[in-house]
């Protein structure tokens, strides 16, 4: 455990947004969460002391410093913690970084996140997110997790369903309930109160490639190929992303910005009869899932600018920083473009986007 004063975020968001947290410890281990609620500098605090789980800052805008106390998520490890008739069970500790977990994932046999591949962040974030890309959400090869109740330092374990995962929703994005309490465990909502220290997934061992998506389908076809491997599915996916979105280490982006909303049979139609080439995915449970990318670029952002921040011209889903690091832009200047998107869609389509981010 190292506690740090001002330190420097740029370099830990993906947006490149420049910031400073005022106090930041680093988490290297399950029971530095413990020490450090233990210590003297925080022991008579700890109970009123705000604070902020940062782990690769994939998925947060920025708006200034940051008060509260962050928590740096730097617990690595990768290992086969068992096997059932149909799934091996591996684990991975909350600071691996998502995309290298994947490709370890395959190198050692064990399919399952290749559709994930190129996701950035790191493994802890996966499940407060419910990752999902061409077929395949985190909640379809989630096995358990590891968290520390930062109200009262006791380690506990969820299943999928105490997760309550949804479409890019969890119990950790939520605040805790008022039923809650130290006798009785964590509440439902999670958010701001578990720290993630391991997840586990079950990866099936009678694998099948998850297609279906425009293009992924397209990728097949061009390859010709009777027998699909888990590294082609792998590929293809990283070759789909890579042409599509912007890597943040060369152009600073949090990647898809807003998520895809969805509508009703009947307000599907409605749109349809005004604007026929809506892109929309039926779901099972009868609802209809729109492109919020499509519904971006119809309303003319694809390109355009607020100040440093822009709309990237590949996809309209994704927000970037065209300041780089020498004129980065601002967290302000993300979210009034973001709002300015938001009204603009909402005029002509009646629908309201949510961003996916975490504004900070």
């Amino acid at each position: 455990m190292e506690l740090e004063h001002e330190v420097h975020l740029q370099a830990h968001n993906a947006f490149g947004i420049v910031a400073k947290a005022h106090r930041l410890v680093r988490l290297r281990a399950a029971s530095d969460v413990q020490a450090m609620m233990a210590s003297p500098a925080f022991a008579a605090t700890w109970p009123n002391l705000p604070t902020f789980i940062l782990g690769g800052g994939a998925n947060i805008v920025l708006t200034g410093d940051v008060k509260p106390l962050v928590l740096k998520v730097e617990i690595m490890s990768r290992r086969l913690v068992g096997e059932t008739a149909k799934h091996w069970i591996v684990e991975a500790g909350a600071g691996e970084n998502w995309h290298s977990f994947v490709g370890w994932t395959l190198a050692q046999g064990w399919p399952g996140l290749e559709n994930l591949a190129l996701i950035p962040g790191t493994v802890g974030a996966s499940p407060v997110q419910n990752i999902g890309a061409y077929g395949v959400e985190l909640q379809d090869r989630f096995e358990s997790l590891d968290a520390v109740d930062l109200h009262t330092g006791h380690s506990f374990t969820l299943n999928a369903a105490q997760c309550a995962f949804g479409y890019r929703d969890s119990v950790f994005k939520h605040p805790p309930s008022a039923t809650g309490s130290e006798g009785s465990g964590p509440g439902m909502g999670l958010a701001g109160r578990a720290l993630i220290t391991h997840v586990r997934f079950a990866l099936p061992k009678a694998w099948k490639p998850v297609l279906g998506y425009a293009d992924i389908e397209k990728k097949r076809l061009e390859a010709a190929s009777a027998v699909l491997e888990p590294l082609q599915i792998y590929e293809w996916v990283c070759a789909i992303r890579s042409a599509k979105l912007p890597d943040p280490k060369v152009l600073g982006n949090a990647g898809s910005f807003f998520k895809n909303p969805s509508v009703n049979a009947v307000q599907c139609a409605d749109i349809i009869a005004r604007e026929p080439r809506l892109v929309h995915y039926p779901m099972l449970d009868g609802s209809i899932k729109l492109a919020a990318g499509w519904l971006i670029d119809a309303c003319g952002w694809k390109g355009k600018s607020i100040g440093n921040a822009g709309v990237y011209e590949k996809q309209a889903l994704v927000l970037v920083n065209r300041g780089g690091n020498s004129n980065p832009v601002t967290g302000g200047e993300v979210m009034t473009l973001a709002k300015a998107i938001q009204t603009s869609v909402y005029e002509r389509f009646g629908i309201l986007l949510e961003p996916e981010p975490v504004v900070v």
